[in-house]
């Protein structure tokens, strides 16, 4: 290593709602935490526009506004927060080893994973022109469905979260179009069932999206049927990509849990993983809720945890790992 070794008591890694709460809560307890913010410093919602469903704030507040008041808390109240990636870990033993920007070495007593997930794109040019600023184009239809309350939208994806949020959307908006590349849906029988049986969400099968149309909001999108090769135009407001997401945790394979996804297996009711001393939160181990108030929720366990821990157990080198 290029730098000489840090030592710290409570390292987190990650930013987000999950992050910062978990900063705020262990700079409290007097952890003397440091975060590193990684590649998206302030998480999902700094791409995010007005967020309605956080509570506390009744008139609604901007994504990147409301992490900036997170960072602006968590740092008043002690935390050490720094701009840098986590790019290599050595969990094998306490104090564990993580290495920052590839050359700077942190030993710390614990590690809170906030590392987050990220979602899964197209990758289509005018996707990106709309992602952000309100512009249309979105990968939550619990986050911004509300948007397009009585408007007509589209979602892309075959599988349960995809049908999930199609019947979600199709309760608040006048039109649900589902655009699926195969001639099925990989969604559960049951799933398949309620979206094909409710009246305003229709099924596009062996279709891709060719291009999302608009000038600075999405006003239609370009429908290609893979079978005709024939193109339709949807006129819609929103467009929703619901096609998975990814965990950001490669680097701690190897050493923590991971389930079959690549998420952070956790022990029930808590955010320990198996290497005890080590704990996760937010959407990096949580696939099914994925909102910032549960993330933010897992970051208070998560540093709670992290407190009992340090309480209970000194620092101890060759620590073990249980498996989930």
């Amino acid at each position: 290593m290029s730098e000489q070794a840090e030592h710290v008591e409570c390292l987190i890694i990650g930013s987000g709602p999950a992050g910062f709460t978990a900063a705020i809560y262990a700079a409290r307890a007097d952890m003397k935490p440091v975060m590193y913010e990684g590649l998206q410093p302030g998480g999902q919602l700094t791409i995010t526009t007005e967020v309605e469903n956080y509570p506390g704030f009744p008139h609604g507040i901007e994504g990147p506004e409301m992490m900036t008041l997170f960072k602006e808390q968590a740092t008043r109240l002690g935390a050490d927060i720094r701009f840098g990636l986590a790019t290599a870990t050595d969990l094998s033993k306490r104090p564990f080893r993580v290495t920052v920007d590839e050359t700077k070495e942190i030993i710390a007593d614990t590690v809170i994973i906030a590392t987050g997930a990220s979602a899964k794109w197209l990758g289509i040019p005018s996707e990106e022109k709309f992602k952000s600023n309100g512009g249309g184009v979105s990968a939550c239809a619990v986050c911004d469905g509300f948007f397009y309350r009585g408007k007509e939208v589209a979602i892309v994806g075959g599988g349960d979260t995809a049908c999930e949020e199609a019947s979600y959307l199709a309760k608040i908006c006048k039109k649900v179009y589902m655009i699926v590349r195969k001639d099925h849906l990989r969604a559960s029988k049951a799933m398949q069932h309620r979206v094909e049986n409710t009246p305003n969400i229709e099924i596009l099968y062996t279709s891709t999206t060719k291009e999302i149309l608009g000038d600075q909001v999405v006003d239609g999108a370009i429908i290609t049927n893979t079978e005709t090769n024939s193109d339709r135009k949807l006129d819609i407001q929103g467009f929703f990509v619901a096609i998975g997401h990814t965990p950001n945790t490669t680097i701690f394979k190897g050493f923590i849990d991971l389930d079959e996804q690549g998420y952070i297996k956790t022990i029930p009711g808590t955010t320990r993983t198996n290497i005890p001393g080590v704990f996760a939160c937010g959407d990096a181990q949580d696939k099914v809720y994925r909102q910032a108030v549960t993330a933010a929720g897992t970051g208070c366990m998560a540093a709670l945890d992290a407190e009992r821990f340090l309480a209970e157990q000194p620092v101890e080198e060759g620590v073990q790992g249980n498996g989930l």
